[in-house]
């Protein structure tokens, strides 16, 4: 599946349930449901805040569903782009200290996938691979 969305905040939740309909055709349990979309709602979030910051840009998503029951979820933006990846991966980890950002989003994240990949370039954008695992 692919979608693409402009990074609006009112898209987080189309995003979500696009995402967890599609991964619904594996039969997935409730709690692998509610897992997908929180995952894809922090990635979809950090798309909105910081990729684009003050200005509208595309937020592309695409979905694969891979033998052994693994569902992929890649989330990309060409947006400002993570200078340092690693340090934004680290939990409390903020570029919005004015804000009411956490700096838990990677974390999140991690927490509800099986595997979390960060690829960025500044100046070009960010992709936010997500690898859920669905038990049978």
């Amino acid at each position: 599946m692919k979608l693409s969305l402009p990074s609006l905040s009112v898209n987080e939740g189309i995003a979500r349930s696009a995402v967890a309909a599609f991964c619904a055709q594996l039969n997935p349990t409730a709690v692998e449901i509610a897992d997908i979309k929180c995952a894809v709602s922090e990635a979809v979030t950090n798309c909105i805040v910081h990729a684009y910051r003050d200005t509208v840009g595309e937020i592309g998503i695409t979905v694969k569903l891979c033998e052994g029951r693994f569902v992929q979820i890649e989330i990309r933006d060409k947006g400002c782009g993570i200078e340092d990846v690693k340090q934004a991966r680290e939990p409390l980890y903020t570029t919005d200290a004015e804000g009411e950002r956490s700096g838990m989003g990677f974390t999140v994240m991690e927490s509800f996938c099986d595997g979390v990949n960060v690829s960025s370039r500044v100046g070009r954008g960010t992709t936010v691979t997500l690898i859920k695992r669905l038990h049978k």
